[in-house]
């Protein structure tokens, strides 16, 4: 069982998400408010997968994601994104982010973009 952490500041996007992965099987590890907060359950939960909100107080999923990237080169986050931030998307990509999930997303598109990443 893959163990998740997901990072998000909108509590009802993390619950979402958290329902979401454990009807498919997903262990959600820990949870975070803002990327500052990822950064630190990242290195404490050492999870095998994180979905990484872009757009956070703090610290924003794109810098987040750049120093979980520092601590682990072989992270794997999943950046999701509303509507309109493709360059945000494409910033994440390069900056190492396995896929992205597109607000509102649909409980199969999550699953299957785990899936692949994970390679099951």
């Amino acid at each position: 069982m893959a163990r998740v952490l997901v990072v998000d500041d909108a509590a009802f996007m993390r619950m979402s998400i958290r329902t979401m992965l454990e009807r498919n099987g997903y262990e959600v590890v820990g949870e975070a408010e803002n990327g500052a907060v990822g950064v630190k359950k990242y290195q404490e939960l050492q999870p095998d997968i994180v979905t990484m909100d872009i757009t956070m107080p703090e610290m924003t999923g794109l810098e987040a994601l750049i120093e979980i990237r520092k601590i682990d080169p072989q992270a794997k986050v999943v950046m999701v994104s509303a509507m309109g931030q493709q360059t945000m998307v494409k910033d994440a990509i390069i900056n190492g982010a396995k896929s992205f999930i597109v607000k509102p997303f649909q409980e199969e598109h999550v699953v299957q973009t785990f899936q692949s990443i994970l390679g099951k």
